[in-house]
């Protein structure tokens, strides 16, 4: 028997390994089911996010603003990853409920900046992905000239205490060690993500869901990032405990028709988890368990 080491192939692969069992008789039929996810006093229209990405102008003529369009037009929340103060405030005029997400910078100072320039500008939520702190040529990671650094759980407690009462959210947890940290420093939601493989055979993000879900025992949401390509994927992390999931990477293709790519690409996945919800006799997010999902062996 061979193995790979490709985190990307090994999540596709732990995806692909769930089954979902039908249930078409129900002892109320309600109407097709309702994937509105409210969330910190917010409603949205689906439980899918886009992912915290940068650097988009490469795909399209403002594509980092075009995202966050997308975003506010499928009703859905917006995450935002490297950019500039400018490029930020231009996001944030979209109206889109947009959370920033903040490198592990070195320099404390420079955190503290970009949480308080979020929070100034009308971001609903700010955060931090902890996985760019180290660099995968045996040294602390580097991005774009900007030295980054592990933080301590005192430290992450600061940066919540910086967001001014707006949630935190922790990107890049894939441990239940690092998800009680998290929650012993205040944050608000977990963030289970790989980082499209930062690292190789590192555990797919949902097959880490379960044991991270019980380390958090409800003080934080739980989001899952990686590898997201269709609305029965989403259903299998909401089944497995997950409020939400990220897509990224499935919508840069759509966004060459700028934000109304994204929408349609949203929209597709969102009418997909209609379809698979009101096969298996859920009608609100609220409902969905895992008593529909079978598993092969991974």
């Amino acid at each position: 028997m061979s193995f790979t080491t490709n985190t990307d192939v090994l999540t596709r692969e732990f995806f692909d390994s769930i089954m979902v069992t039908p249930r078409y008789i129900q002892d109320e039929v309600k109407g097709l089911p309702d994937t509105s996810l409210s969330l910190w006093g917010r409603t949205y229209k689906t439980p899918i996010m886009t992912a915290a990405l940068s650097h988009l102008h490469n795909i399209c003529d403002n594509g980092m603003a075009e995202f966050a369009k997308g975003a506010k037009e499928m009703g859905a929340m917006h995450f935002v990853g490297m950019c500039e103060e400018d490029e930020l405030d231009e996001i944030l005029r979209t109206g889109a409920d947009t959370v920033k997400i903040v490198k592990p910078h070195e320099n404390d100072e420079v955190i503290f900046n970009k949480i308080k320039h979020a929070v100034e500008g009308g971001a609903v939520a700010v955060g931090m992905d902890i996985d760019h702190a180290i660099s995968g040529n045996g040294g602390y990671d580097n991005v774009f000239g900007l030295p980054m650094r592990p933080k301590t759980t005192s430290q992450m407690a600061e940066y919540v205490k910086a967001a001014s009462g707006l949630p935190f959210i922790v990107k890049g947890v894939l441990s239940s060690s690092d998800a009680e940290k998290c929650v012993e420093a205040g944050a608000s939601a977990i963030l289970v993500s790989h980082h499209h493989g930062m690292m190789a055979s590192m555990t797919p993000p949902l097959y880490m869901l379960s044991e991270i879900k019980e380390a958090v025992n409800g003080k934080a949401k739980i989001i899952v990032d990686c590898g997201f390509e269709s609305g029965m994927d989403v259903f299998k992390a909401l089944a497995m405990g997950a409020d939400a999931v990220c897509v990224g990477r499935k919508l840069m293709d759509p966004l060459k028709n700028k934000a109304e790519g994204v929408r349609e690409a949203m929209e597709q996945m969102n009418n997909e988890l209609i379809t698979i919800m009101a096969r298996t006799g859920f009608n609100s997010l609220e409902e969905i368990d895992s008593s529909v999902l079978r598993f092969r062996s991974f």
